[in-house]
C-alpha cells in the first residue's frame, strides 16, 4: 500500500491560503470589463504583495484558468477559456439544468424565442442554460453573467417571492442603477411591482435593462414553495402589446409549473 505523504501543517496552511488567494484573482477579474487587470492591480484588489499575485498568475495561465495579452504599455491579465469549458461542465451537472433543458427547448419551439434558465445568485440573477430561437439574431446575454435583479424578468420573478425584508437587504446591497428610462429604481416602487408579480405568477422586463427589449419570466418552486430558479424568454419590443406579454406570462409560466412538479412541487 502507497503511504499518504506527511504534509506539515505550516504546509497545508499555506496550500489553502495560495487555493483561496487564487480563487481571489479570479474573482476579481471577473468583475472586470473585457480590459483586464495589471499585475499591480490585481495584488492590490486582493491585497497581496506584486510578487505573490505574479506567482499566481503564471500558475492560472500555465491551466488556461486565466490569460495574458499586452494592452497599451502594460500586460494585462483576464479570464481564461478553461473556465467557459467548466461552467459548461457545472451547468450540465446541475440537476435542475438536466431537468429544465427539454421544456426550454419545447417552449422556444412554441414562441419562437429565445428561452433561459436562471437562478439568483448573491442577489443577482445568473443564467444557467439557454436555448436559442432559431435564426442568427440573438438577444440574451451570456452564461454565468451576474444581471442586476431589479430590472431583469428572471431576477424580478425570483425576488417575488422573498419576504419584502429581504429584497430590501438585497437592493441595498447591490444598488437600483437606472438603465433605461423605464427602469424601476425605487425600492418600495419595486416591492409593490413584486407584489403583483407574485399573484400573476409571471414577471416583466419591460424595455427595463434594454431599450426595445422585453423579458417574461416565472419563478420554478419547490415542494416548500422556495424559488429554486426562473425560466424566461427574451423578445424585441416591436408591435407587442400588454396584453401580448399577458399570454407570454401564461406561457412561460404553465412551462415553469411543469418544471416545479418534476422537482416534486
Amino acid at each position: 500500500m502507497t503511504e499518504e505523504p506527511n504534509v506539515s501543517k505550516s504546509e497545508e496552511k499555506y496550500a489553502l491560503r495560495s487555493v483561496s488567494r487564487a480563487v481571489d484573482i479570479l474573482q476579481a477579474l471577473g468583475e472586470q470589463n473585457s480590459d483586464g487587470m495589471t499585475v499591480a492591480e490585481l495584488a492590490e484588489s486582493i491585497n497581496v504583495s506584486k510578487s505573490t499575485a505574479f506567482t499566481l498568475l503564471q500558475t492560472l495561465l500555465s491551466r488556461g484558468f486565466v490569460a495574458d495579452e499586452r494592452l497599451g504599455g502594460s500586460r494585462r491579465y483576464r479570464l481564461g477559456l478553461a473556465l467557459v469549458h467548466l461552467g459548461d461542465r457545472a451547468a450540465a451537472n446541475t440537476g435542475i439544468t438536466q431537468l429544465a433543458l427539454p421544456m426550454l427547448q419545447q417552449l422556444t419551439q412554441d414562441t419562437g424565442l429565445t428561452s433561459r434558465l436562471a437562478v439568483l445568485d448573491e442577489g443577482y440573477a445568473v443564467a444557467i442554460s439557454r436555448v436559442d430561437a432559431p435564426g442568427l439574431f440573438r438577444l440574451a446575454g451570456s452564461l454565468g453573467t451576474r444581471e442586476l435583479p431589479h430590472c431583469s424578468g428572471v431576477g424580478k420573478a425570483l425576488l417575488a417571492l422573498l419576504p419584502p425584508a429581504r429584497v430590501l437587504q438585497i437592493l441595498k446591497r447591490i444598488g437600483m442603477p437606472r438603465r433605461t428610462e423605464h427602469t424601476i429604481t425605487d425600492a418600495a416602487d419595486l416591492v409593490r411591482n413584486l407584489v403583483d408579480v407574485a399573484v400573476r405568477g409571471y414577471a416583466f422586463d419591460d424595455e427595463e435593462d434594454n431599450l426595445g427589449v422585453i423579458c417574461v419570466a416565472a419563478a420554478v418552486t419547490d415542494r416548500s414553495g422556495d424559488g429554486l430558479a426562473a425560466i424566461s424568454v427574451t423578445s424585441m419590443k416591436g408591435g407587442r402589446t400588454i396584453e401580448d406579454m399577458h399570454a407570454l406570462g401564461h406561457v412561460v409560466r404553465a412551462y415553469a409549473d411543469k418544471i416545479s412538479k418534476l422537482l416534486g412541487a
